[in-house]
């Protein structure tokens, strides 16, 4: 069993800047894949990022490509995605997610999710 936790979100203007980060409970964090989905009012929640179990590995969804970050610290059980030059349709609950799999796109395949943490961007 993982517990996730996510921290970070808030309200930030449009080009501006964001961390959120995600603690998880466990001793097998380093086994499991981690990744970011979102899901804006209205709409489907969508995959975001997704990193490796050692870290070495980013995939990224093509509309956040060269704006986001992610990364893991195994040590601290921690993940972490560093977002800049935000756009307001990046507004959208955050969510953290572990998973043992990936599809060949490098989609995170969740198994467990944490609570969601709301980032707004206004224009």
């Amino acid at each position: 069993q993982v517990q996730l936790v996510e921290s970070g979100g808030g309200l930030v203007q449009a080009g501006g800047s964001l961390r959120l980060s995600c603690a998880a409970s466990g001793r097998t964090f380093s086994s499991y894949a981690m990744g970011w989905f979102r899901q804006a009012p209205g709409k489907e929640r969508e995959w975001v990022s997704t990193v490796s179990r050692s870290g070495s590995t980013t995939y990224y969804t093509d509309s956040v490509k060269g704006r986001f970050t992610i990364s893991r610290d195994n040590a601290k059980n921690t993940v972490s995605l560093q977002m800049n030059n935000l756009k307001p349709e990046d507004t959208a609950v955050y969510y953290c997610a572990a998973g043992g799999a990936t599809t060949t796109r490098g989609v995170l395949l969740p198994t467990y999710w944490g609570q969601g943490t709301q980032v707004t961007v206004s224009s």
